[in-house]
């Protein structure tokens, strides 16, 4: 396993389990749609999609709020914009980079846990974080099927 998530060589060969590497690609999509819209519809994902009731803030302080999304939303963008990069060129690190997003995801909600949003109770903050957690879900199966030896490579030894 400690050999699928850090390979010896990084190339274009992909060594776990084809369901991982086709997660990865809807897992990458989906980063890369909340990635494009937080960053370009700050304030509007803020408000619906995190339920964050900027209408009761302070000017500055919701300012603040929107920028802080748009950032977040860029570093989406970034990392989705990097794991296309290995999909189409350096599979092998499909592991590691899935190892990275779990990290990315589940430090985000422990620092959520330790420093919490008030929110308001819409409807939409619950598909939001519908959505949230389906990625993760994917995030975590693709992960292990990514280190899970390929049958087909495991008969060919």
């Amino acid at each position: 396993m400690f050999e699928r998530i850090f390979p010896r060589q990084i190339d274009n060969t992909y060594r776990g389990h084809w369901l991982g590497k086709w997660l990865f690609v809807g897992v990458i999509l989906a980063r890369l749609a909340i990635g494009i819209n937080s960053t370009f519809n700050a304030r509007f994902v803020a408000m619906s999609a995190d339920g964050i009731p900027l209408d009761t803030y302070g000017s500055a302080a919701a300012d603040t709020v929107v920028a802080i999304f748009a950032l977040s939303g860029f570093l989406f963008l970034l990392s989705s914009l990097l794991g296309i990069v290995v999909f189409l060129r350096y599979r092998a690190m499909l592991p590691l980079f899935y190892l990275f997003l779990l990290i990315d995801q589940l430090g985000r909600r422990v620092l959520l846990l330790a420093h919490p949003i008030a929110r308001s109770h819409a409807a939409t903050t619950n598909v939001g974080f519908g959505f949230v957690l389906v990625i993760l879900g994917a995030t975590i199966l693709g992960f292990v099927l990514s280190v899970w030896p390929s049958a087909r490579k495991e008969a060919g030894r």
